[in-house]
């Protein structure tokens, strides 16, 4: 198996600023790596502060300001990169107005412009941040077989429901592949499950107000939305192994295991007491087979997994020391 090392290695990584990107950029730089990290806005220190914490000196780390709807600010931030990490996408999972315009456009679009950038910079390897909202929801598959990189959301599904942030996950995610596959670029994809852990940005992302929402006693199972967690370190370091190794190909799962809602709500409830858990039924995800250990791809590669309850631990210190609970 052939690997890289961050010594001298440039990676861009779009979406540097939020939740899951500013840990690649984090372990990227301990790795060694020069980093362009690619933000929204300069002038924004929501953005731009607890990136440049991670690179007091600015020896290794250069902030680029990008649209993924712009190809020339992006071109100016993958130009001289070895590789390239695309992390950034939409997310909004509920109150969407305009979806084509607020998801599914952007997310689309945005990939394309950035695989085209990286072809065009002469980058050898991408690594596409996709999700589980790209394998669920997937009525349609057997209940008695396990969801795994083969099986993809069903789209009229979500058109159905009108669940537009899966939709827009996986029109980008095959767009990627469609792109890979005609202009002979090597890409390869991780879909994490629902990403917990220590916060480094000043703001929640979407996953970590669920659980806060969840310690404040809302009861919503998302059964559309919820396959398993992982806890954020893992899915950053997941990015980096499949940058380093050119033997991974494909899709990779990535989740500490494949569960129900109401199994994670349960061991939240075991762990704090002292807040106000929902109580759920048996099953709040239907169809879906839970498993241990289901990301064999990765694991291979040498990734260990946290377990739930470090994953709920860390969730709930960070929500603590920022003062997001009590």
């Amino acid at each position: 198996m052939s690997t890289s090392s961050g010594k001298e290695k440039v990676v861009c990584v779009t979406g540097s600023s939020g939740f899951i990107g500013s840990w690649i950029v984090r372990l990227l730089l301990e790795r060694g790596y020069t980093v362009h990290a690619c933000v929204k806005n300069l002038d924004d220190e929501k953005e731009t502060k607890h990136l440049r914490a991670l690179d007091p000196t600015g020896s290794r780390l250069r902030l680029f300001q990008i649209d993924l709807l712009n190809y020339d600010s992006l071109l100016a931030a993958i130009q001289k990169a070895d590789g390239v990490l695309h992390v950034a996408s939409p997310c909004i999972v509920d109150r969407v107005q305009d979806p084509e315009s607020e998801l599914l456009g952007p997310a689309v679009e945005g990939t394309k412009n950035v695989l085209s950038a990286a072809k065009a910079s002469g980058v050898k390897r991408v690594v596409v941040t996709s999700s589980i909202s790209a394998i669920i929801p997937s009525p349609k598959w057997p209940a008695d077989a396990v969801k795994g990189e083969d099986c993809w959301t069903d789209l009229d599904y979500c058109k159905q429901k009108e669940c537009w942030y899966p939709m827009s996950k996986t029109l980008a995610e095959k767009a990627a592949w469609e792109f890979a596959a005609e202009n002979g670029l090597h890409v390869v994809v991780v879909n994490p499950g629902t990403v917990m852990g220590p916060v480094l940005p000043p703001t929640l992302n979407a996953s970590m107000i669920m659980l806060l929402s969840l310690l404040q006693g809302c009861d919503e199972p998302y059964e559309d939305y919820y396959m398993g967690s992982v806890h954020v370190k893992d899915v950053a370091l997941a990015h980096i192994l499949l940058y380093e190794n050119s033997s991974a190909s494909g899709r990779h799962l990535c989740l500490e295991s494949i569960a129900h809602f109401c199994d994670f709500a349960a061991k939240v409830a075991e762990l704090y007491p002292e807040y106000n858990v929902a109580r759920f039924p048996k099953d709040t995800q239907p169809g879906l087979m839970r498993a241990q250990n289901p990301c064999k791809k990765l694991i291979d590669l040498g990734l260990q997994f946290s377990s739930m309850e470090e994953i709920i631990r860390d969730s709930v210190e960070s929500l603590r020391s920022k003062g997001f609970i009590s």
